[in-house]
């Protein structure tokens, strides 16, 4: 209760000033790409897939949080999902990476949460997954934790993040949750040169192309250019990377999630992340040197789900063929481009560690923009 105290305090010692209410960007007009989006326009929007966050803003230095991503309902141990990872720019930590690119599945809760913090969120999704009923006799887990650093704007080195604030991102998950900016995760990141966080969208394709639904989520921390919808907001705002010595400091780092429940093995599931890199392009993103641009993509599709043990010598799954991905490679750029930005139009000013205030981004002056080049 004392913290959820003085989170409620803590919004009321900075109030956020903008004249325009924080909506996304289709809400104003801006539709990205030209595939139609999925009821609630969020990963959540793949079946069973459940999203959660815990935000921790504390005192004024504390500005940081965790964002849990759930392919399904269930036991994930016991019913593992194909998976697959991509690597933009390395310059980060994803952990549990390998054993993902070895085996070609998922095993535990996709964890999103600050560098330093990357242990103590392990250690909870451990505990989590050796908890769960049926996991009794388990010993070994893959946890899998991604992160962006938020040491602008939070106190990193306190490494406030405990394993219960993981373990509530978890438990509090749901189906229907489309909570986006200074939320979990992105709680205290930048995207160029603007208050960055939580951003997702999704797609979803006729019937004639499958029907499938592909979801984004992302943690939007990184620089470059910006670009929206094709027009050059940076350029024209005067706010973008190497613009001034403010900017010099590109350097930051993207988390995407990838879900779909079309029934893809851990082979197009990495194609379909690499597309999803695409996404980041659109937006401006240039991947720096010290830029961790990961992309996991994984499928909820039951008939591929891999139980813990299998009691035969072989299993047969059918998958969509190479000739009929294409579809979803393009669900997957338009997806992560549009939670991109997303993530900057609902991100609220804020002030952190050491009185550093970023400003969130100049919606009606970015509106002016798109509307006179339609």
């Amino acid at each position: 209760m004392k913290n959820q105290l003085f989170i409620c305090l803590t919004f009321i010692l900075f109030p956020l000033l903008s004249v325009f209410s924080q909506e996304r960007a289709r809400d104003f007009g801006i539709e990205i790409g030209v595939m139609t989006p999925g009821k609630l326009n969020a990963i959540t929007d793949i079946s069973g897939v459940k999203v959660g966050h815990t935000t921790l803003i504390i005192g004024d230095s504390i500005r940081t949080g965790v964002t849990a991503i759930l392919p399904h309902g269930g036991n994930v141990f016991q019913q593992k999902v194909p998976a697959a990872v991509y690597v933009g720019n390395g310059f980060g930590k994803l952990a549990g990476s390998t054993q993902i690119a070895e085996l070609g599945n998922l095993e535990t809760p996709i964890i999103l949460t600050n560098t330093l913090s990357v242990p103590t969120a392990m250690n909870a999704v451990i505990d989590y997954t050796l908890n769960l009923d049926g996991n009794e006799n388990v010993f070994s887990v893959n946890a899998v934790v991604g992160e962006t650093n938020d040491g602008y704007l939070n106190d990193i080195r306190g490494r406030h993040v405990t394993e219960k604030d993981v373990i509530s991102a978890i438990e509090a998950a749901t189906e229907d949750n489309t909570q986006e900016g200074n939320v979990g995760a992105g709680t205290g990141t930048i995207a160029f040169g603007y208050k960055g966080g939580i951003g997702t969208s999704s797609r979803k394709l006729p019937e004639s192309l499958g029907g499938h639904t592909v979801g984004v989520l992302v943690q939007t921390n990184f620089g470059g250019v910006l670009q929206i919808n094709g027009v050059q907001v940076g350029e024209e705002l005067g706010k973008f990377s190497f613009s001034d010595e403010l900017l010099n400091n590109v350097d930051g780092s993207c988390m995407i999630v990838v879900a779909t429940d079309a029934p893809l093995d851990s082979r197009n599931l990495e194609r379909l992340a690499k597309k999803a890199f695409l996404g980041l392009a659109k937006t401006g993103g240039i991947a720096s040197n010290g830029s961790g641009d990961y992309i996991i993509a994984f499928s909820t599709a039951e008939d591929l789900q891999i139980p813990y043990r299998i009691e035969t010598n072989t299993i047969y799954q059918e998958v969509v063929p190479n000739d009929r991905v294409t579809p979803l490679f393009m669900a997957a750029i338009e997806a992560t481009e549009e939670a991109i930005i997303n993530s900057l139009f609902m991100a609220e000013t804020m002030t952190g560690f050491e009185g550093r205030t970023i400003e969130q981004l100049p919606v009606e002056e970015v509106l002016e923009m798109v509307n006179e080049r339609k």
